[in-house]
């Protein structure tokens, strides 16, 4: 299946805009559900290499408060992101419309 003029500017739009967000939001601040979920994946991969256990387990399992998780995106991930949509939208433009 080829993809079509309409697909190209909409992964390019979409592009743009997650661009954007990432260019003007510094730091994005997780829930608490989030927050647990990733410190029980992160406790199951330490387990196998490291033998302190017990206060990731504590934290997956909720019996200790634990503050939220902030993730800082990197600075270039915004300016590729607005790259890639930037191209994609141009090309969309630039191809010839499909139908009769």
């Amino acid at each position: 299946m080829d993809i079509n003029r309409n697909q190209f500017m909409l992964m390019g739009i979409l592009l743009l805009l997650l661009g954007l967000q990432f260019r003007f939001v510094d730091t994005f601040v997780l829930n608490e559900p989030s927050t647990r979920f990733l410190a029980k994946r992160s406790a199951q991969a330490e387990s196998t290499s490291s033998p302190w256990k017990l206060p990731m387990s504590l934290v997956a399992n909720g019996q200790v408060p634990m503050q939220r998780t902030r993730i800082r995106p990197p600075r270039w991930l915004s300016y590729a992101l607005l790259a890639m949509g930037a191209v994609l939208t141009l090309h969309s433009i630039a191809m010839k419309k499909t139908g009769p």
